[in-house]
């Protein structure tokens, strides 16, 4: 959840540190701080808040040195102050740290410390990590820099969780060191010319380099100006690969948009067209999706999918649902990643379990994949970050290559995961025999009408603008949505929560009579998807049922149908849609109205409160 930053080299640390700690100010904005090392010790700088907190701190009080470490948090235990801000200090000053993760057994090891004399200065868990590395270096009695891979190799093995850490070890001033532990979030290793870079997340040092080593469970880094080392669990050198990563630096900024959310959702018919870049064969009416790893045989040997995920890539699944029973007749489940395991799930080699996840390092959806993989199932993922641990992990994967996504609220990796469903759909279907070639031919060539749509749905941000004038006092939104359209009304809610702090629900409009209907009133908007589809008439009822109970209508609805004008009190009209891509356009109008809603309410859209880009803890 966290982000992290670290350099070496010969460059001034500090403001490479902040600067990659703004890219990753979407993985936690309750604290900030850095700490950097120089021939006279090392400086560190830490504050409440946003990181222009701390960069106001630095300039105040300024830090000098080539080798540093930084961390903006989200708080898990001990609230935003200060005292818990990272970097960790040990008691000695020897070393200093930063973490993202849980030490799930923190008070057994906090109390084993505290009886040997340690004196702790944070509520934090993390604050035991570093006084066991010091612990563990002082029995060695030495700066050797073997002997302090040792100590922090034997005080991560006493953690209980998920972790990615950086150590500065003060007594060896040239010398970073890295370490994952599970599924705690990413730890990618920049390799530069004479200067090195450690990173949460790509973004904050795709500036400085594109060649990327990603540490795989229990591997440590040992990272100086001049080169890396990767070492194995029990210390042998691990040849690690490099990764060459394809997003630039520049896609990660705003440009002329007020926010990266605003950007992001305009960004979704070029997101779009990047997802489906070499995998539709219009000219042979067939879908390639080469590192899906999809035999015939293979395909054919499923009899299940289980598609496991979290907060919107949840919604993304139950769309795809529909695709993957309707295409390929395979039968779907879909689950949560964070209550999956815990009830002991029947899965067997037919069973394929599908993750889809924009950062790929969501805790809950990788755990669910390490079950499914001990199961003896093929796991495969949907996923946005390249070289992300659901990437690597997976059998297969189909990469969405919309470039990073900034805005906490996910928008483009929303749609583009749909998409990328609706692919693997086509392609199971023309695996399995359920799919004519003209079937295929024609589900290609609606995905190519998909842009254009998208284009002339966001033509009706001015209109929505406004809208959102006019609602943003509300206290309640209800949600409605049939068949398809159900996980968009999900989406919508979620998206109007995240972002604006307003109460949303969303419901499957037949069920309305079963409980909402009690809640609408004259003070309640009810967003309806109405298209003219095979539900429609019965949508039409349902906004009959709310106007006759005098709640405010705002429709979805297909250009062209007057008739809903006379039952809706404002009508947002959407571009015909082949039926199945529907939810694809749908989701626009909602991540605007939600976007504008919260501009008017002088939210931050952005870094909502409470809120962290990728959840990797639990």
């Amino acid at each position: 959840m966290c982000g992290i930053v670290g350099y070496v080299g010969p460059r001034d640390a500090a403001p490479l540190i902040l600067d990659g700690l703004q890219r990753l100010e979407y993985r936690g904005y309750d604290s900030a701080g850095l700490a950097v090392q120089n021939g006279h010790g090392v400086q560190v700088r830490r504050d409440v808040g946003k990181l222009a907190n701390l960069r106001t701190r630095v300039e105040r009080d300024p830090v000098d040195g080539q080798i540093g470490i930084g961390h903006t948090r989200w708080a898990t235990h001990g609230v935003p102050a200060e005292r818990n801000a990272h970097p960790h200090v040990s008691m000695n000053g020897d070393f200093v740290l930063v973490h993202n993760g849980i030490v799930e057994n923190y008070l057994v090891l906090k109390d084993e410390l505290s009886a040997e004399g340690v004196t702790f200065t944070s509520e934090t868990d993390t604050e035991v990590i570093v006084h066991l590395i010091e612990k563990y270096a002082e029995i060695t009695g030495t700066s050797d820099e073997a002997q302090i891979v040792s100590a922090v190799r034997q005080a991560v093995s006493r953690l209980t969780g998920a972790h990615a850490i950086v150590v500065l070890p003060v007594r060896k001033p040239d010398v970073l060191i890295a370490i994952r532990i599970g599924n705690a979030g990413g730890v990618a290793v920049g390799l530069g010319e004479g200067e090195n870079f450690i990173a949460s997340d790509i973004p904050a040092i795709l500036e400085h380099t594109r060649r990327m080593i990603y540490l795989e469970h229990r591997q440590m880094a040992v990272v100086r100006a001049g080169g890396v080392s990767v070492l194995g669990p029990d210390g042998a050198p691990v040849d690690a690969q490099v990764h060459h990563v394809a997003f630039d630096a520049v896609s990660a900024a705003k440009g002329s948009y007020k926010h990266f959310m605003q950007k992001e959702i305009f960004e979704q018919g070029r997101a779009i067209t990047d997802t489906l870049a070499g995998r539709v064969d219009r000219e042979r009416g067939t879908v390639v999706l080469s590192d899906l790893a999809l035999t015939p045989a293979r395909a054919v040997a499923i009899n299940r999918i289980v598609s496991v995920a979290c907060g919107t890539s949840y919604y993304s699944a139950l769309v795809g649902k529909f695709y993957l029973e309707k295409l390929a007749r395979v039968a779907v489940e879909v689950e949560y990643g964070s209550e999956y395991r815990y009830r002991d799930p029947l899965l067997t080699p037919e069973t394929a379990v599908l993750a889809i996840t924009q950062s790929g390092e969501t805790v809950d959806t990788l755990a669910a994949m390490e079950h499914a993989k001990t199961c003896g199932s093929p796991v495969w993922s949907i996923v946005n970050v390249i070289g992300s641990q659901a990437m690597r992990m997976a059998d297969g994967y189909v990469a969405m290559n919309v470039g990073p996504e900034i805005g906490v609220a996910s928008t483009k990796t929303f749609t583009a995961s749909i998409v990328d469903q609706y692919l693997l759909a086509v392609a199971l279907g023309a695996a399995r025999g359920t799919l004519t070639a003209g079937a295929q031919l024609e589900a290609i060539d609606d995905l190519a009408k998909l842009p254009d749509i998208l284009g002339r749905t966001l033509a009706l941000d001015g209109t929505i603008h406004a809208l959102a004038g006019t609602l943003f006092e509300a206290r309640d939104f209800l949600y409605l949505g049939r068949g398809i359209q159900y996980p968009i009304a999900l989406e919508g809610a979620l998206k109007l929560k995240e972002i604006s702090y307003i109460h949303a629900e969303g419901y499957p409009a037949g069920e309305m009579k079963h409980g909402p209907i009690a809640l609408i009133d004259q003070h309640l908007p009810v967003v309806a998807i109405a298209l003219r589809d095979a539900l429609y008439d019965k949508m039409i009822s349902q906004i009959e049922q709310v106007k006759a109970r005098g709640g405010r209508v705002i429709a979805l609805a297909t250009e062209g149908d007057t008739f809903i004008a006379s039952k809706a009190d404002d009508v947002l009209y959407l571009p015909p849609c082949p039926p199945l891509l529907s939810p694809v356009m749908t989701a626009l109008p909602m991540q605007l109205l939600a976007y504008h809603i919260a501009v008017w309410r002088g939210a931050d859209v952005d870094q909502p409160r409470n809120l962290a880009k990728s959840v990797t803890v639990e």
